[in-house]
């Protein structure tokens, strides 16, 4: 795979879920650092800059509007009734270790789980002529998940890497990586994921 045509889509690494006193952080902590989720995750953000990967950072951000004049239940709800990810908040900013660089791409609108829905990022992919994508991020099993499969029904060739993602239990965790990722082609640690990647820089 060459860099020029892959990027890495970095889903929800928000202070909400990754630092303590985040609304989400108790449900992923021990599991995060169990599996080195934040370490992880910047090695490949490192490792794709260092190979010119194209990045594209994926969070949520609260639209409590739009959420309650749907029908939803279950998690949305869970996200509307916390107040997680409010705009313009300390929790749903990007954590600090991750920072977008100058002219990396965020996108904007991600109010559901799946990171195509309601975002640019199948006219981004288009754009910068991608054809290889790997996927990184919170949840494990919602929207890491959702946004791989988004990805591998668009026709591209897709990672997702479960080192540098981050679940509620192992069980969970190692139900991904062992009977979900495989469905896309493998399930590669940051190393094998960077190691597939001829470099661009």
């Amino acid at each position: 795979m060459k860099a020029e045509n892959t990027a890495i889509i970095m889903i929800e690494f928000q202070n909400d879920f990754c630092k303590e006193g985040g609304k989400l952080f108790s449900l992923v902590s021990d599991e995060i650092k169990r599996n080195k989720t934040i370490e992880n995750a910047k090695k490949l953000l490192d490792g794709a800059r260092k190979k010119g990967i194209k990045i594209i950072h994926c969070p949520f951000v609260l639209d409590r509007e739009w959420t309650l004049t749907k029908s939803f239940e279950g998690i949305l709800k869970g996200v509307v009734d916390g107040d997680v990810f409010s705009p313009d908040s300390w929790g749903g900013a990007i954590i600090d270790e991750l920072k977008p660089f100058e002219g990396e791409t965020v996108l904007v609108g991600k109010r559901a789980l799946n990171g195509f829905e309601h975002t640019d990022l199948a006219r981004i992919l288009e754009e910068f002529g991608i054809e290889n994508v790997g996927v990184a991020g919170f949840l494990t099993n919602v929207c890491a998940q959702a946004t791989a499969w988004g990805a591998y029904d668009r026709g591209y060739r897709t990672r997702l890497i479960p080192s540098a993602c981050g679940a509620a239990s192992k069980e969970i965790q190692d139900f991904v990586e062992k009977e979900v990722c495989p469905l896309f082609g493998g399930a590669p640690s940051v190393d094998e994921f960077l190691d597939e990647i001829e470099s661009l820089l």
